[in-house]
């Protein structure tokens, strides 16, 4: 008896265990004056057991008010969205939080389906706030981030039914014009959740890029952040310092990138009074270190970029996620005991510059480039042409043949 009771024990911590590892999704809301154009971004690092995601675009029905493009699971359950963009403008991700449990309904593991339904109806903040308090019990202990294309920006900490705004336009709640976001709730119960490690990673970085008077992009946010490999308490930077990887390898502990992450995505909204269409969400589908951004627009209906859609009926994966996840198999090749917690750095950085984020980095600058460039015309007319994205897909190099 007393062996079973201990055996079942140690199979609920290592469920627990497991579960934080697929839930540590990092986050965050950056306000417009610290972009280079004015316009907001809402950046989330997935971390799922799914780890296979693709785009998918939901027109319009009778159950969907707005259409929308959103990040979903390959297999996906019935109408759940992880990440995503209407046409309204309207733009939604979430990071579990693990320190606002109040209610039995809580954490019942209902935050894509939330974020699908927020998604099909609403086009404000001010319509979110009324969803949440209409879909009581909600299912949920996360925090939501939203932007919306009249100017909101805001995070939503939120049980089944209780939630507490923190709105980044208030600077007694986002001095510095961002917020960062892991897996604790700030008014949550003190010394709860997880994610602290990275949340100061994160934080650190972009304060340091604000006060340096530097800028942040889509790009850079990416690079610096969904590709960081630094550790605050360990001191170091593996990508500034190969020599602090013994051998070539690293413990897969705290990091950003880590062997439960399955996407990244930066939602690019607009100024207030602009064409929301022009709302882009830059995803980059798999383990971020061997993977680069695709740009996604509702503007592109049923075109969505080939490389981030469904292959076909009977193939759910997407090719980028498939290629990606060939690519995690080396960079993760240990298999038995404990070895899938280690990571083969040398694969993603190494001293001879073929590791994959360096092969892929010029591949997803060209992207950028090729990308700003049109988006620079649509600005200027007001308005996105989907017949010139479709004709740049086809001539984007997206990587696929790097191995």
């Amino acid at each position: 008896m007393k062996k079973t009771t201990l055996l079942i024990s140690l199979l609920a911590i290592l469920c627990v265990f497991f579960a934080e590892d697929c839930r540590a999704c990092t986050s965050a809301i950056i306000s417009g004056r610290l972009t280079p154009d004015g316009r907001p971004l809402l950046w989330k690092h997935r971390d799922t057991g799914e780890l296979n995601n693709r785009v998918d675009y939901i027109a319009r029905n009778k159950n969907v008010k707005y259409a929308f493009i959103a990040v979903v699971n390959a297999a996906p359950d019935e109408q759940e969205a992880w990440m995503g963009t209407n046409e309204t403008g309207f733009s939604i991700i979430n990071t579990a939080s693990s320190n606002m449990h109040k209610y039995k309904e809580d954490s019942n593991d209902q935050e894509g389906v939330v974020m699908y339904k927020a998604l099909a109806c609403c086009r404000t903040l001010a319509d979110f706030e009324a969803f949440l308090e209409k879909n009581k019990p909600l299912g949920v202990e996360t925090n939501f981030g939203v932007i919306d294309a009249e100017g909101g920006a805001a995070y939503y900490e939120t049980n089944s039914y209780d939630w507490t705004k923190q709105d980044i336009n208030d600077p007694t709640v986002a001095p510095l014009g961002y917020k960062v976001y892991t897996n604790f709730s700030p008014t949550g119960k003190v010394d709860g959740g997880g994610g602290y490690i990275r949340y100061a990673t994160a934080d650190n970085t972009f304060r340091t890029r604000v006060l340096s008077g530097g800028q942040v992009t889509p790009q850079w946010i990416f690079d610096n952040l969904s590709r960081n490999y630094s550790h605050p308490i360990l001191g170091v930077d593996l990508r500034k310092d190969l020599s602090a990887a013994p051998n070539g390898w690293i413990y897969d502990m705290d990091f950003i990138p880590r062997k439960s992450t399955a996407s990244s995505a930066v939602i690019k909204g607009v100024k207030k009074g602009e064409n929301p269409l022009l709302t882009t969400m830059w995803v980059v589908l798999g383990y971020p270190p061997v993977s680069v951004a695709v740009p996604t627009t509702v503007a592109a209906g049923k075109e969505q970029p080939a490389v981030v859609s469904r292959i076909s009926d009977k193939e759910e994966t997407c090719p980028i996620s498939n290629v990606a996840m060939a690519r995690r198999a080396k960079v993760f090749p240990i298999k038995r005991g404990s070895g899938p917690s280690y990571v083969h750095f040398s694969e993603v950085c190494n001293a001879e510059g073929t590791g994959y984020l360096q092969r892929l980095a010029p591949i997803e600058k060209a992207i950028f480039e090729a990308f700003d460039a049109l988006q620079a015309k649509w600005y200027a007319a007001g308005k996105p042409d989907a017949a010139a994205l479709k004709a740049l897909y086809s001539t984007l190099d997206f990587g696929l043949d790097v191995q």
